[in-house]
């Protein structure tokens, strides 16, 4: 038996190897607890795996570490070598070495005698002046198993060699690298992606922001009717998309091609006033074509005290961009001073570009529309003025005619019987003056009464007769003399008028019959107007009735049959034609009540009817 001193001293040498295993598993499990915490809590790959390399060397008692990571796409090992508390990198292809054998295999390797072994490559030691005894190396795997790469630990110290226990460590540490490698690239793509991500988002916004600025925009300028109007909805808007404090718009007059600068500042009432060419920032930008930008614009582009100087503010910063047109700079636009006093930056300039290229196409449009709206006035003021000459020509016919008959009479009772006559044509002159205006205006106001066909159509036949001036035309008239209607007589004679002139155009020197028909249809009256003319031409058969339009007749402006119609729809009625080449007929239908929109009286002078004889045809 061991006496009691032996028993005690091996004793105490169990305890110290108990003691030294005990700190040995306190140091690797502080160890473990620091990669732990590391891996939750920085995102610096390379810190982390200088962290696991280090303990990983102080661990296993060796003289260095060395981390290789595999490049999938060139098939090499990629090192991170710890030289004097510095991390190097050197590169090895898979299956090359022992660091690549343990890649290409997926088991740790652990040698006593590198330079025995024949996978060891010495040009690394050669490379870096190190000469390798011991090794211990280890796969990474990530959670797929698959390897990632190699940690190996060289020459242990105190010329021993890696225990089984060094492999667990280095086993249990490798795992730890796997994870910190494999997070970090996870987290890395995430990284990219939400960066990719938020860029996109950002660029959709901005997006989203422009097209709902130029949506605005555009519904703004197509409600304006001035081009005051248009131009302050545009300068509103930049201003409060770009977060500045005033604006200004200067545009060369469609007319005159004088400088107009447009000034808008929120609060205030906008103005315009004229200025001379290069005078303030936009004036500048408009005579040189160049934008201006930033706080130091007074040495590009002087700010005038009569554009900059009617602000509010001291202009400090300036943004200014030309207006495109289609013969150089139609204008320019610009800004004044952020908001906050930043700097004008890339998307404010991007805004105001956006903005002005829309803002010269509106100002574009509206140019040309004003310009043709003017044409079309004018136009339609000289077809209007054609018209009422050539409708005067009835009238004027049947004047003359009297007129000649006065000369000739000694009887007083005759003169003052062709006195009336003529002073009746007045009366229709006025009337068809008036309706002319009435028509321009879109007024409706007519005046119903009960009309004895008999005298009304005989009255209208010698109008007709006087017309037709001798040219080879039979008029034949085909009323119910017994007939009692209700209408406007003065207008409805105005409608038959017209309808009777342009059959006898239609007919011409060819001549033929024209035939004015009145009959009753269940409460309805019916007219209507025959002639054995051509017909009426396919062109412009589906739009009769519109305004202006006409088969090209010398002197013809196409307002007759579209102030017939009109007529007809004031009694509530309508008009309709049909034709062939053996002659058109049109067909006024006058329903008998009393149309909505009628009266009584209407103010004006009314054409009497006449109970005199016809008068002769003028010479």
């Amino acid at each position: 038996m061991r006496s009691e001193s032996e028993q005690v001293l091996a004793l105490e040498q169990r305890i110290q190897q108990l003691t030294e295993a005990l700190r040995r598993e306190e140091r690797i499990s502080r160890a473990l607890r620091e990669v732990g915490s590391a891996l939750g809590s920085t995102l610096d790959l390379d810190a982390l795996l200088e962290l696991i390399l280090n303990k990983l060397t102080d661990l296993v008692e060796a003289d260095r570490s060395t981390l290789y990571l595999l490049d999938e796409s060139s098939r090499e090992l990629v090192s991170r070598l710890v030289v004097g508390g510095q991390v190097r990198s050197i590169r090895m292809r898979v299956g090359h070495g022992l660091a690549g054998t343990v890649a290409l295999t997926g088991r740790p390797i652990r040698v006593s005698r590198a330079y025995e072994d024949p996978r060891f490559e010495r040009e690394w030691d050669l490379l870096t002046g190190y000469r390798t005894e011991s090794m211990l190396a280890a796969p990474l795997k990530n959670h797929l198993g698959r390897t990632i790469g190699v940690i190996q630990v060289l020459n242990k110290k105190g010329g021993g060699e890696f225990t089984d226990e060094d492999e667990a460590i280095l086993s249990s540490l490798s795992m730890q690298a796997a994870v910190a490698i494999d997070n970090s690239r996870l987290f890395l793509s995430l990284i990219q992606k939400n960066k990719q991500l938020s860029d996109t988002t950002e660029q959709l916004e901005r997006r989203v922001r422009d097209l709902s600025l130029l949506f605005d925009l555009e519904r703004a300028t197509a409600r304006a009717t001035t081009l005051e109007d248009l131009v302050h909805a545009c300068l509103h808007r930049v201003v409060d998309a770009c977060d500045a404090r005033a604006a200004a718009l200067v545009l060369a007059a469609e007319e005159t091609g004088d400088l107009v600068a447009h000034l808008y500042e929120p609060g205030r009432e906008p103005e315009r006033i004229g200025v001379k060419s290069g005078e303030g920032v936009p004036g500048h930008v408009l005579a040189t074509g160049q934008p201006v930008s930033g706080s130091d614009f007074a040495r590009h582009a002087p700010p005038s005290p009569r554009v900059e100087g009617r602000f509010s503010f001291p202009v400090t910063r300036v943004l200014s961009v030309p207006l495109d047109g289609d013969e150089g700079a139609l204008g320019a636009l610009a800004l004044y001073n952020k908001r906050d006093d930043t700097e004008f930056g890339e998307e404010d300039f991007a805004i105001v570009r956006l903005v002005a290229a829309n803002t010269s196409t509106a100002v574009r449009l509206f140019n040309a529309s004003s310009a043709r709206e003017r044409e079309e006035r004018l136009s339609a003021i000289g077809r209007l003025l054609s018209q009422v000459t050539h409708d005067f020509r009835a009238p004027m016919t049947v004047i003359s005619g009297y007129v000649q008959l006065m000369a000739e009479a000694d009887d007083r009772a005759k003169r003052q019987e062709y006195s009336e006559e003529i002073l009746r044509q007045f009366d229709i002159l006025t009337a068809m003056q008036r309706e002319v205006l009435e028509f321009a205006r879109g007024e409706r106001t007519i005046f119903v009464r009960k009309v004895l066909l008999r005298k009304f159509f005989a009255d209208l036949a010698r109008q007709i007769e006087l017309e037709i001036g001798g040219k080879p035309i039979e008029l034949v008239v085909n009323v119910d003399s017994k007939l009692v209607a209700r209408f406007d007589e003065s207008r409805v004679a105005r409608a038959i008028h017209n309808l009777a002139r342009n059959a006898i155009e239609a007919m011409g020197e060819r001549g033929g019959r024209l035939t004015i028909e009145a009959q009753m249809e269940d409460l309805v009256l019916v007219i209507r107007v025959r002639d054995t003319g051509p017909g009426i031409p396919k062109e412009i058969e589906g739009r009769l009735f519109q305004s202006f339009v006409t088969a090209g007749k010398k002197g013809g402006t196409g307002l007759g049959l579209a102030i017939v119609r009109k007529i007809a729809e004031e009694h509530g009625g309508g008009v309709g034609v049909s034709s062939s080449p053996q002659g058109a007929t049109f067909e006024l239908r006058l329903p008998q009540k009393a149309p909505v929109g009628s009266s009584p009286e209407r103010a004006g002078k009314r054409a009497r009817p006449s109970t005199r004889p016809a008068a002769p045809k003028s010479q």
